[in-house]
């Protein structure tokens, strides 16, 4: 096997993994919308920003690519390829999927108590923040690594 090869499978996991995970944590929350909306129609727009909340761990798996690209090249070697296989892939990609996940679900039980009567908005999107933060850490280490490697 060529180590590019090992690189485009660590960049598949990042991008896949991530997508995968704003996509359950926005059916998670969006679910919850679905709920809430029967007992408070007049939140939708809390609601809704709730609910798009988790997809960007997605958009972070999708970021990784551009700040790897540069190092995709057919002379990559195989310390180069095992970097952006591990800190790309496994790391960002099972960061954000595990986050956008439990993100999803701070926000449902939000979207559940504002559905239910009670005014948990911005103390909601301030919880919410906690898992996006691993997200975050996870993509800078990924745009720290590659700016080491290249």
């Amino acid at each position: 096997m060529e180590p590019i090869i090992l690189a485009y499978i660590g960049v598949g996991l990042m991008i896949g993994l991530a997508g995968i995970g704003s996509a359950f944590g926005v059916t998670i929350a969006g679910n919850a919308s679905i709920g809430a909306l029967k007992k408070n129609e007049d939140a939708f727009g809390n609601y809704l920003v709730l609910s798009a909340l988790s997809g960007t761990q997605g958009l972070y798996g999708f970021m990784g690519y551009f700040i790897l690209q540069d190092l995709l090249t057919v002379n990559i070697t195989w310390l180069q390829a095992s970097a952006i296989f591990f800190v790309g892939g496994m790391g960002l990609g099972v960061v954000a999927l595990l986050s956008a996940i439990r993100q999803g679900q701070v926000c449902a039980n939000g979207i559940s108590a504002i559905g239910s009567g009670y005014n948990v908005f911005g103390n909601t999107l301030i919880l919410a923040v906690f898992p996006e933060l691993y997200a975050i850490v996870a993509f800078a280490a990924t745009f720290l690594v590659a700016g080491a490697i290249a």
